[in-house]
């Protein structure tokens, strides 16, 4: 994980605006952002997107040049304000830091004044973001709605391979991908324990599937993937029902199953308030069960949803697009991305 700080940081890039896109770094009520604005005044109100970056919550940055790519590209090809949340990251801050500093600028951009500061349609605005980010746009998407003081709303939802559950870690992509580069089992399950606090034993149960708690278990049916995984998904494995509560230490490790952090985990009563959502999964990926669960579980509460799954595809794909790693499916998900905020926001 340290190598990847390292990349981290060697990655990031100024706020530099060009002949299409103004960029510059911010605060929204003290969270750090950066702002994407176009420089052609087009007729009428602008759309936006509030993108969070992915990173397991412990690693990544708005800085990093993939993510100003995919920004400026969003910004000129949508005629759209992006703002990309610069979130506070573990070690040093746990759940539920992370969620609140999206929260906050969300909940702050929401604002009538702001958006008539930055030429922003009401009825336009999308959370979105991929992995950990996609997890926080699901998680903050779930919430906002239910906050009274929030002067607008969320019009689309746009996931990005996102990590949505922590009930069961041997659904059958966890199994097929364990062993998977850029995101093998172990990676994302540390990930998950970093997220939550620095109990190694919490990690070492996580591993082993048995971190289970009495909350849990009345949680576990919104994540059975025997009965929301679509079969192609399934393939030949077997579920097994999660087994007995561990007396410590995920139960003592505040919200391992907070849908805060596992957006899966909520019944179908709030799942039913939620926007249009476009949800990516790919193929060789952890996360991949994760998406397909909640997709159907969002299409069954009678939400409009666009599932697209990428056979030839790994989690992270939109990362590889500048040399010497530009790789083709990178830049075909971004595409296909943007053309669907194009048709839907």
């Amino acid at each position: 994980m340290e190598m990847m700080m390292v990349l981290t940081t060697a990655e990031s890039v100024g706020p530099s605006s060009d002949e299409n896109v103004n960029v510059l770094d911010t605060t929204f009520n003290q969270v750090p952002v950066r702002v994407y604005e176009p420089k052609i005044l087009l007729p009428g109100l602008r759309r936006a997107v509030i993108y969070i970056h992915g990173g397991g919550w412990c690693l990544g940055s708005a800085k990093m040049k993939p993510y100003d790519i995919l920004s400026r590209k969003s910004a000129t090809e949508l005629n759209a304000v992006i703002i990309s949340v610069e979130y506070r990251l573990a070690p040093e801050h746990r759940f539920p830091d992370q969620f609140n500093d999206v929260y906050t600028v969300v909940k702050y951009f929401l604002q009538q004044d702001v958006l008539v500061q930055y030429s922003v349609d009401p009825a336009r605005v999308a959370v979105s973001g991929d992995s950990a980010g996609g997890n926080l746009a699901a998680a903050v998407a779930q919430q906002i709605r239910e906050d009274r003081d929030v002067q607008g709303e969320i019009k689309v939802q746009a996931l990005i391979y996102p990590a949505l559950q922590t009930i069961d870690f041997n659904t059958p992509s966890y199994q097929q991908n364990g062993n998977m580069p850029i995101l093998p089992k172990t990676l994302m399950v540390r990930f998950w324990s970093e997220y939550f606090g620095c109990d190694k034993s919490l990690l070492k149960m996580m591993m082993a599937n048995s971190h289970g708690t009495h909350e849990s278990k009345g949680l576990s049916n919104f994540a059975n993937w025997s009965a929301h995984l679509p079969e192609e998904f399934r393939k030949d494995y077997k579920y097994v029902p999660l087994g007995g509560e561990s007396p410590e230490p995920s139960g003592n490790v505040p919200g391992v199953f907070d849908p805060r952090a596992a957006p899966l985990l909520v019944g179908d009563e709030k799942l039913q308030a939620l926007p249009h959502t476009y949800i990516v999964t790919c193929e060789y990926d952890v996360l991949r069960d994760d998406g397909a669960m909640y997709a159907r579980r969002l299409k069954a509460a009678g939400v409009r949803v666009t599932h697209e799954h990428y056979e030839d595809s790994f989690h992270g794909a939109i990362m590889f697009i500048t040399w010497p790693t530009d790789f083709a499916i990178g830049q075909k998900m971004i595409s296909h991305y943007i053309e669907w905020l194009q048709r839907n926001l």
